[in-house]
């Protein structure tokens, strides 16, 4: 007990010590005051002792100047501490002080002792960025932050030391810390009555570090006595929480910033300090939303603007690590949407929100248009607090908390955004934040998803009725698709409404490919789901049609047939979706067609690409291969008729639309002629799947009959040019591959049984298999346009597929239809010689009549290799009376053609010096 005696004693002892100067100061200033005052009066008694002056000429009335209009909230400058200092650290040399603002830091006086009117000319603040002037603040003002947060320390140490003691009962313990604390409030009032508040006020900022401490040391007493002992219930808790939070207000409101700030961290951090190890608890955070309700309340009037950041990040924070201890995330969840609907509410002062245009969507817009120019208005500040709040809410439901709290409460938000929107056009879009953390986390639950899907009909207990989470969350999705169709209006229409054409369709497609909902409640019933939707964007189509905009119609009649779309997926097979598909691409071109929207021309692609994607990968032409015929014939020519339909019903001005249906039409009529090839003539060897040489060759002809009817239609310009391009190439590459197996692997020379040549001589496969895509590749390289540099090896393209038909046709004459037997005979050889004359003789022909250098060059090269070729292989295997008749025969010729050649060489001489 004497150690305790000797310890209350230093207590006190330090006490003194720390009041003496803090008192000598008070007294200081108080005598300066009085001081000042006193000279003040002698001034004016002597002024009267000096009689009279006399008057002055009466000067012409003047005319009252009109009283400046308030400005709005966002526009009024934060002349708080830290907005001066930055303009102390702006401005070096001194200026004269502003008379309003001198007369607001006289002592006694209750109006506010910072935030003011700016001047008309700016409308913010010159000088450094809020983080130095912060910066600078606190290194100017760091007693007073530290002196703070010592004093709340010692309310807040005082209750442990009482538990730790046993000195004082409960509730007396809690007395003395309220007690304390309010000793602290008055303190700090009294020296602002006589000192004033401010950096530029006598008393500096004491009454704001008192008061401040003094607010902590209320909160930790008021927790203490609920969490460690127990001696109120959670209502009477509430009430000390709120009339502690209203007095701070107007605290707050009375001394400035500095107060608001100190206020708001002890506040969040007394429950820490408190409790200790007591853990977390969901009483708590109803006590944060009281916090962060209190910071936003002084500066809805006071416009700091720091401080309503400053809030919501405390509240935000201490809800957050209440989640993380335990606390639950139900009321984690419910606070993120109280805070979302303070940070909407109480800066604009106002219970129904009027927040100013612009949207966050139409500034953005904005910006994105004006690429490096003035982009306008800038989102106001009240806007700018629930845009952020809203963003961070929507962030944390999806990402911290699970099942149908984070659908619900992320469903709810939006609903109530766009409902606290009504009259304030500024937030008329934040209502899809929360709506695509909702999609988000349809994606991104596992969980659940995996859970509902456990449940299938093979699954669960016979006789039982499936769960209802699937029609639950579809319902959720379009409730806020109706909220936003609903609140689509004025500047945030188009955002709004496409929200609305999104929201439920993205939903069903999103169960649908990741909660497989079909084996939980059956095809059909899930696809009348997905018909409801598409009904409800119906709808949506019927009522903006009156519109004059007319893009949300044009977004919902397309999310009404993918919606439909979608249900028949569920639903039909794989010809019938097919069919059905096409339908719905001829539908959009003949909306198009009535209506002019560009966003049928879309869906027409869309829907091009998705009939592609069935007819060639799923069910794709293995399905065709081995289906009836029937049903193949009639998904192929049923896609192929509604792709020409719709190109005969899309407007003139669709140019791209139109080419993208022609060009289906035409690949896909190449697809069906290589699967009823493929169904007509089977593989040869199934085991090793490699085809015949004319198999392969009759696979690649379709392909290149829409290569080049691509490129001949080539000449409208721009993206539709280079659509057919892009679909020339591709066909090309398709027709590439069979033919390089064709000339390589399945080669006759080397193929074997496969290489086995069918027809009569000349008439047979090889003409098929060879001559006939050379002389296709020669005639693309005459007569097709925009080949360019690829002209000249089309050519050579095609005289090597020509020159290879050649030799392998003269190897089946001697040969018969076997030509892989090895060695060469020697008629064979002097067929190839004489195929070569003859085939040089042609080249130089046409040198003749086309007057071409090439061709004439090429010609003598041919007739070279001719001659090589008899001197180094047909030579050796010639004697006699034959081989003399054969060089013979050879000299001849090669003399008329050397003949001939030089005729013509001077023939195009002449020719090239008459022009």
């Amino acid at each position: 007990m004497n150690e305790d005696f000797f310890i209350l004693m230093g207590v006190l002892l330090a006490a003194v010590l720390l009041a003496t100067p803090v008192a000598t100061l008070v007294l200081t200033l108080r005598q300066r005051r009085l001081s000042a005052r006193v000279a003040k009066l002698e001034e004016a008694l002597e002024a009267a002792l000096a009689g009279p002056r006399p008057a002055p000429a009466e000067a012409p009335r003047a005319e009252p100047l009109p009283q400046p209009e308030r400005p709005p909230a966002d526009m009024i400058e934060a002349v708080g501490p830290w907005a001066r200092a930055g303009r102390a650290a702006a401005s070096p040399s001194p200026e004269a002080p502003d008379p309003r603002e001198t007369a607001l830091s006289e002592p006694g006086l209750s109006g506010p002792a910072s935030g003011d009117l700016p001047p008309p000319d700016r409308a913010r603040p010159e000088g450094p960025g809020r983080i130095a002037a912060l910066s600078l603040w606190l290194r100017s003002n760091w007693a007073f932050t530290l002196s703070a947060v010592s004093l709340a320390l010692a309310g807040i140490f005082f209750v442990q030391y009482g538990i730790e003691q046993g000195l004082l009962p409960p509730a007396l313990r809690v007395a003395a810390a309220i007690g304390f604390g309010g000793a602290l409030v008055a303190a700090g009032e009294w020296i602002r009555r006589r000192g004033g508040d401010g950096e530029e006020a006598p008393a500096l900022l004491l009454p704001s570090t008192f008061s401040a401490a003094g607010l902590v040391s209320i909160y930790g007493g008021i927790v203490a006595g609920r969490l460690l002992y127990g001696l109120y219930g959670p209502e009477l808790t509430l009430v000390g929480l709120v009339a502690t939070t209203l007095g701070a207000v107007l605290l707050g409101w009375r001394h400035g910033p500095f107060l608001a700030a100190m206020g708001l961290v002890g506040a969040g951090a007394a429950p820490f300090l408190v409790a200790g190890g007591q853990g977390a608890t969901a009483a708590l955070y109803p006590y944060y939303i009281l916090v962060a309700f209190l910071g936003l309340a002084v500066d809805a009037f006071r416009l700091w603007r720091w401080v309503s950041v400053l809030a919501l990040v405390i509240g935000t924070g201490g809800a957050f690590l209440m989640y993380l201890g335990g606390a639950g995330q139900g009321g984690w969840a419910l606070t993120l949407g109280a805070l979302v609907l303070l940070a909407v509410v109480v800066p604009g002062r106002a219970p129904v929100p009027e927040h100013a245009a612009p949207a966050p969507t139409e500034r953005l817009t904005a910006v994105l248009l004006a690429r490096g120019a003035d982009a306008g208005p800038r989102l106001s500040v009240p806007v700018r607090l629930a845009l952020g709040m809203a963003a961070a809410a929507s962030f944390a439901l999806w990402y911290t908390v699970e099942g149908f709290w984070s659908f619900g409460t992320l469903a709810v938000l939006a609903v109530g955004l766009v409902v606290l929107s009504l009259r304030a056009p500024g937030i008329g879009d934040l209502a899809l934040l929360p709506a695509a953390a909702f999609l988000l986390r349809l994606w991104t639950d596992l969980w659940m998803a995996s859970q509902f899907t456990g449940l299938a009909l093979g699954s669960r207990p016979p006789e039982t009725s499936p769960p209802a989470t699937v029609t639950a969350l579809l319902a959720l999705a379009a409730a806020m698709s109706v909220a936003f169709a609903g609140r689509a209006c004025g500047s945030v229409r188009r955002p709004l409404a496409l929200g609305a054409v999104l929201t439920a369709p993205v939903a069903a497609a999103l169960l649908e490919f990741r909660w497989a909902p079909g084996l939980v409640l059956g095809s059909l019933p899930w696809a009348l789901h997905v018909m409801a939707v598409a009904a409800l964007m119906t709808w949506f189509a019927v009522r903006w049609s009156r519109l004059e905009d007319r893009r949300p119609m044009a977004w919902a009649i397309l999310s009404a047939l993918a919606s439909v779309s979608l249900a028949l997926f569920l639903l039909l097979d794989a010809a019938a979706l097919t069919l059905a598909l096409a339908v719905l691409v001829v539908a959009a071109a003949w909306l198009d067609r009535r209506l002019r929207l560009v966003e049928m021309g879309w869906f027409l692609q869309a829907g091009v690409a998705a009939i592609s994607y069935r007819l060639v990968v799923d069910p794709g032409l293995v399905w065709a291969r081995f289906a009836p015929a029937l049903p193949m014939l009639a998904a192929f020519a049923g896609a192929i008729a509604a792709v020409v339909g719709a190109r005969r019903l899309l407007p003139p001005e669709r140019r791209l639309e139109r080419a993208v249906a022609e060009s289906a039409a035409a690949a896909w009529a190449a697809l069906l002629v290589n699967v009823l090839l493929t169904r007509r003539f089977p593989l040869i060897d199934p085991i090793e799947s490699v085809n015949t040489h004319w198999f392969l060759t009759l696979q690649a002809l379709p392909w290149l009959v829409v290569a080049g009817a691509q490129l001949w239609r080539i000449g409208a310009g721009g993206r539709i040019d280079l659509l057919r391009r892009i679909v020339a190439a591709g066909a090309f590459a398709l027709a590439l591959m069979p033919l390089g197996l064709a000339v390589t692997t399945a080669n006759p020379l080397g193929a074997g049984l496969r290489g086995e040549i069918l027809g009569l001589p000349i008439l047979d496969t090889l003409l098929l298999a060879y001559a006939l895509p050379g002389v296709l590749f020669l005639l693309g390289a005459r007569h097709l346009p925009g080949l360019g540099r690829l002209r000249g090896a089309l050519t050579a393209l095609g005289g090597a597929f020509l020159l290879l038909w050649a030799v392998l046709e003269i190897r089946r004459l001697w040969h018969g239809p076997r030509i892989d037997a090895p060695g060469v005979l020697q008629g064979e050889l002097y067929s190839y010689t004489v195929a070569l004359l003859a085939g040089g003789a042609v080249l130089l022909w046409q040198a003749v009549r086309l007057r071409s250098e090439l061709l004439r060059r090429l010609a003598m090269a041919v007739l070279a290799l001719t001659v090589a070729k008899v001197f180094l292989w047909d030579a050796a295997g010639l004697s006699g009376l034959v081989r003399v008749l054969s060089f013979f025969c050879l000299g001849l010729v090669l003399a008329g053609m050397a003949w001939l050649n030089t005729i013509v060489r001077r023939a195009m001489a002449g020719d090239q010096g008459r022009s």
